[in-house]
């Protein structure tokens, strides 16, 4: 069998890959595991579960809620909310698990199954390893060990949880937001009540895009993954910004007022000078992936600011948060971790201290993200490659060699094989464009040569 948990959870098309079978047995085997780990030692375990709008998360919420509560899991039902709301409920409330049905920034046909230990963490490797091999000794005929009677588990709908999150939301701000005009696009997705509901609060003008989630239209032409509609409500309303997320809210990208758009590398420049400001920025250090735009550490180092880069994936940059404590880290992507306030990307979090830095400075966000320049980047994906041997072969590393002496401090070359296919990525950043795209295209020629 293939690993079934990714870098994110399990996930797949919901009712072919992604089966109720599926997150019945993974839900059991998850509560065996962590119950052989240890974590349930002397109580009555309780799992926190939420979902996002797709429709398929209904039926896929009763199956992960039938396997604890067969396992002799109190479940706790939380509903629609963010991904980091289920991860902030799963610490705030002491449960043992959280449990969050989406698929994130996917179409809507896909859904996921994303387990959190005890305080909102995401489980380690090894952890999802035990519950894979669990699941697939008892889905090939290993009997379960079934609690009966009073052992079984209980399940409750918990609505308080919504006011929790916001207050919790609310609570983390620096100032507030009055005076500015926000627009909220939202996705159709899991932030559309709590995301209006904060930003409000938090006393901006609001405009919301995308929040009318019914189940099959999320992420559907709104969203983190598709700015367009958010870029011409910004200027249509003459907002001071706008933010959009994606379907579990776990991400934040942003439009300034000329409807540009401000990715993660900028969004985490604005926020790391802010908390630097209020002593918050720990180690002045911001952890991000190898995939930020050169633009973003330049910038940086030129603030007195030290970057630790991890390879590509908010786990990588959690784990690096965790380790040594750092405030701040994320992706270009939008996944901004806010460490003091939450315990994975949070893009409703991330929008609202955004916010709260334009609101108390006066300053545009355009001219608060004008702090990094991004330099142009060219990725060209080269398939049909032996992507074992990118750090092995003698042809390629000279042919980076003279990329790297060419480009000079103003430019970066970087190879990712690929995890799953035949595939190597190179990416090119430069000074120029065309310089970007020359050498990233003769690269492309040496992978192919020196790895076909």
């Amino acid at each position: 069998m293939g690993r079934l948990f990714g870098t994110d959870g399990v996930r797949g098309v919901a009712n072919a890959d992604l089966t109720a079978e599926m997150a019945l047995g993974l839900s059991v085997a998850a509560a065996h595991v962590l119950a052989e780990a240890g974590s349930f030692e002397g109580h009555r375990p309780v799992a926190v579960v939420g979902r996002d709008p797709r429709a398929s998360g209904e039926f896929l919420e009763a199956a992960v809620v039938a396997g604890l509560a067969s396992a002799g899991v109190d479940v706790l039902l939380v509903g629609v909310l963010p991904t980091p709301a289920v991860a902030f409920l799963t610490a705030e409330l002491g449960a043992d698990l959280g449990v969050m049905l989406s698929a994130s920034h996917n179409a809507m046909p896909d859904n996921g199954v994303k387990f959190l230990a005890r305080g909102g963490h995401k489980l380690d490797d090894e952890l999802e390893e035990r519950i894979e091999t669990t699941y697939e000794e008892h889905r090939t005929g290993a009997p379960w060990d079934r609690p009966t009677g009073g052992g079984v588990g209980r399940v409750r709908s918990y609505d308080e949880g919504f006011e929790q999150y916001v207050s919790h939301l609310v609570g983390a701000l620096p100032n507030r937001l009055d005076g500015l005009k926000v627009v909220l696009d939202e996705a159709h997705g899991a932030a559309s009540l709590v995301s209006p509901e904060v930003f409000t609060r938090a006393g901006a003008e609001i405009v919301t895009i995308g929040a009318d989630p019914d189940g099959l239209n999320i992420n559907d032409g709104y969203g983190s993954t598709h700015l367009g509609k958010l870029q011409a409500a910004v200027l249509e309303h003459g907002a001071d910004l706008g933010i959009a997320h994606d379907g579990d809210a776990d991400r934040c990208l942003a439009v300034d007022h000329t409807g540009a758009e401000v990715d993660g590398d900028q969004i985490m420049a604005v926020l790391a000078l802010a908390m630097r400001e209020r002593s918050a920025l720990r180690a002045d250090t911001v952890v991000a992936t190898v995939m930020s735009n050169l633009g973003f550490k330049l910038a940086m180092e030129r603030e007195g600011l030290s970057i630790i880069q991890t390879a590509v994936g908010d786990r990588y940059v959690l784990e690096e948060m965790k380790e040594h404590g750092y405030a701040l880290g994320g992706e270009q992507s939008g996944h901004v971790i806010i460490w003091d306030h939450a315990t994975t990307g949070d893009g409703t979090l991330t929008g609202l201290l955004l916010a709260a830095r334009v609101a108390q400075t006066g300053r545009t966000l355009r001219d608060l993200a004008a702090v990094m320049e991004r330099l142009p980047q060219v990725l060209v994906n080269v398939p049909d490659v032996d992507r074992t041997r990118v750090g092995s072969s003698a042809e390629l590393t000279a042919a980076v060699a003279e990329a790297e002496r060419e480009l000079g401090a103003t430019g970066r070359v970087l190879l990712r094989p690929s995890g799953t296919e035949p595939l190597v990525r190179v990416m090119v950043e430069a000074a120029d464009i065309d310089q970007a795209r020359s050498v990233a295209g003769r690269l492309a020629d040496v992978v192919k040569s020196a790895l076909g």
